[in-house]
This record gives structure tokens, C-alpha cells and sequence, in this order.
């Protein structure tokens, strides 16, 4: 048996997240939840691929897991994105590379780490050029396990990082 009206609209404010319907045809809901909602459906990742993990982040972009459909447009640019996705091994040599396109970026501005290499180092964890882990450099928001992470793990550290931007109280995040 389908669900009831009421049973449908009570599902639907508890997934808006406090939105909460009136029975006018109009919406009230808090700035923040508003700008919350917004920016969850318009995610513009810059793509910092620094080794194998770029090409499973461009085969998530790709026609078969079609980012676009959740929103997700790939930007290239620092200055037109607000999520940074770091996939691959980090060295000594490109962290201030990349704390400088991290500065770069506007506020609020998320940063996702890709693949074991991005989060701890990975298979040369031990080697004198490596940094282990980008947060380190950056704040990490986001960690995808895996050597390299297949494009749906990535595709689940994108949607985890919507719900976390929807549990966001405030319009600017502080750093």
C-alpha cells in the first residue's frame, strides 16, 4: 500500500532538514538551511591529481558515474571552486603547491583526500620526499580509503561530504 500524504510530507521535512512546509504553498526555514541546501546541490570540486588516483576521479566525471547528475561539476580553476579533491601522492616539493591553490579558494571550502597515498602516504609512506597524509597541509574534511579508491568510494566521499555540509550550522565555516 503507497504511502499516505501526510506520511510523505512528514518524510519529506525530516529529509529537508528543518524545512518546514506550510499549507499556503509557500516554504519557511532558516538562512542557513537555505544557503546549506544550496550549496549541497552545487558542489564545484578542483581536481588536484598528483598520481594513479586522477584517473578513477576522471572516470567518476566520466558518462558512467556522471558527477554532473549530483551537482558536481568539475571547475578548473581555485577561484571558481569550493571543494578540493587531493588525489595521489603528496611530496614535499608540491605542499606549498598545494596550501597555495588551498588559500586560493573561497569560503566556505572543503577539502577531500583520495586514495592512501593522499591520507597517510600510502606505499611510500617511509620515503624522505613524502608527506604523510595532506592533513598535514590542509584540513581534510573527507578521507577515500583505497590504493587507488574505484570511482564509487569517491562517489560515496562526495555524497558523505553533502550530508556533512547539510549538518552545517553556519553559513561560514571557521578555520
Amino acid at each position: 500500500m503507497p504511502p499516505t500524504l501526510p506520511e510523505l510530507e512528514s518524510a519529506l521535512n525530516e529529509e529537508a532538514g528543518g524545512v518546514k512546509q506550510s499549507g499556503k504553498g509557500y516554504l519557511v526555514t532558516g538562512v542557513d538551511t537555505l544557503v546549506n541546501w544550496a550549496r549541497t546541490g552545487s558542489m564545484w570540486p578542483m581536481t588536484f591529481g598528483l598520481a594513479c588516483c586522477a584517473v578513477e576521479m576522471m572516470q567518476a566525471g566520466a558518462s558512467r558515474y556522471d558527477f554532473d547528475r549530483f551537482g558536481v561539476v568539475f571547475r578548473p580553476s581555485p577561484r571558481q571552486s569550493d571543494v578540493m579533491i587531493v588525489a595521489g601522492t603528496l611530496t614535499n616539493k608540491m605542499a606549498p603547491a598545494l596550501r597555495r591553490v588551498y588559500d586560493q579558494m573561497p569560503e566556505p571550502k572543503w577539502v577531500i583526500s583520495m586514495g592512501s597515498c593522499a591520507n597517510g602516504g600510502g606505499y611510500y609512506h617511509y620515503s624522505y620526499a613524502v608527506v604523510r597524509g595532506c592533513d598535514r597541509i590542509v584540513p581534510v574534511d573527507i578521507y577515500v580509503p583505497g590504493c587507488p579508491p574505484t570511482a564509487e568510494a569517491l562517489m560515496y566521499g562526495v555524497i558523505q561530504l553533502q550530508n556533512k555540509i547539510k549538518r552545517t550550522n553556519t553559513i561560514m565555516r571557521k578555520v
